[in-house]
């Protein structure tokens, strides 16, 4: 085996699901780093049971680039694999196990790196930027954020190590998720002319949702660089009602938003409260205790690098070549860019196409080349 495939086994034996501590898996990395002589700052989130690490390695200095990837996995409950999903199992031509192409293969591949960059002469710095709780939502990268609007540190780009075949990728959407919760009026079913339904309630607003679908679909910009085009909404669960002779006087679901950069989240938000208050309005005419409450519970921006900017040719001299595409999950790096100002792309081993599935596998050859990648920047940093 490699040296990166010796250090993706490690960290696919950490069982770092999102519901998880994420902590053995980030100490181990810390430790490796600080046995190289590297520091690692860990930023702990409010439960003190997950972390965020960030190193940086060469000199206090600015430029240079941010080697960004999350530790967190998808869970394996109801997924039938043909091997243990915490224990790498290799064949002549594939790893598999969970994590290893989304997104552990990029952060083993970063480590062996860093072997070499320890006694290299850097004339620009090299930042690793560890997360968690990417997987449901981009959540944990906020706190690192908090911390490096504030400090020195001002790398010329970033990279999001997500698996893109590596191909340098410029654009992905961003995406608002948001709870609607309706608040009806129980009654017997035998009676259920005195209620008001709210599973009724929520259909009424689900159809909103469709409707706005529809008028995006039909009126609004579209990127055919997308499989989907458009910005999409989407309704993911449901629940209402307590038993069938009983007119439900609860119901809630989930939604979500995946916006293009030239849409706004918040005036789609804006519509739905519209929709809303349009059902309330109705309702209460009746039932005046009726009430609709819309919730926001995550969001983040979209991707959106110009095909054109420096942070684009870059990267892709330093893989094959070839014009950057744009990809249809999110990722951290809007966040990295608004947040930080930073110029970004997203560039790493393997393809999303094994990532989240049974029997979840990186090709070998693709460690390889992002290894090559990583030599290469290391050589162009030292220049």
């Amino acid at each position: 085996m490699t040296r990166t495939e010796e250090l993706l086994e490690t960290l696919i034996a950490f069982p770092s699901v999102s519901r998880n501590s994420n902590l053995d898996l980030i100490h181990f990395i810390r430790q490796f780093l600080q046995d190289l002589g590297i520091h690692g700052i860990l930023i702990h989130d409010d439960t003190g049971n997950k972390a965020n690490l960030f190193a940086s390695i060469g000199p206090d200095a600015p430029g240079g680039v941010i080697l960004s990837g999350h530790t967190d996995v998808v869970p394996v409950e109801g997924q039938h694999w043909s091997v243990d999903p915490f224990a790498m199992h290799v064949t002549e031509e594939r790893v598999y196990g969970r994590g290893s192409t989304d997104m552990k293969g990029f952060i083993a591949s970063v480590l062996a790196m860093t072997e070499t960059a320890v006694g290299a002469t850097l004339k620009h710095p090299i930042h690793l930027a560890f997360s968690h709780d990417e997987e449901i939502g981009c959540v944990g990268v906020k706190s690192m954020l908090d911390m490096l609007e504030s400090a020195p540190v001002h790398p010329a780009l970033c990279i999001i190590g997500e698996p893109t075949s590596m191909r340098v990728a410029i654009a992905h959407k961003g995406k608002t998720g948001a709870i609607c919760r309706c608040l009806g009026v129980e009654s017997h079913s035998a009676l259920a002319t005195q209620g008001l339904n709210a599973i009724y309630m929520a259909s009424r607003m689900i159809e909103a949702i469709q409707s706005i679908q529809q008028d995006i679909i039909a009126g609004h910009p579209q990127d055919e660089a997308f499989t989907v085009p458009c910005t999409t909404l989407h309704v993911g669960t449901i629940a209402g009602g307590n038993a069938l002779n009983i007119v439900p006087g609860t119901c809630e679901f989930r939604f979500e938003i995946r916006n293009l950069e030239a849409d706004s989240p918040q005036a789609i938000m804006n519509r739905i409260h519209e929709a809303a208050g349009e059902i309330l309005d109705e309702c209460r005419t009746r039932f005046p205790s009726a009430q609709i409450d819309i919730d926001i519970f995550n969001t983040y921006p979209p991707l959106d690098t110009q095909p054109g900017a420096a942070v684009v040719d870059h990267v892709r001299q330093l893989v094959d070549g070839k014009a950057p595409v744009k990809i249809d999950f999110g990722t951290e790096g809007g966040l990295f860019q608004k947040r930080l100002g930073v110029p970004t792309v997203v560039c790493g081993p393997g393809s999303m196409d094994q990532g989240h599935k049974p029997d979840e596998f990186i090709r070998r050859s693709e460690l390889a080349r992002c290894d090559r990648f990583l030599q290469r920047l290391l050589v162009q940093l030292g220049s």
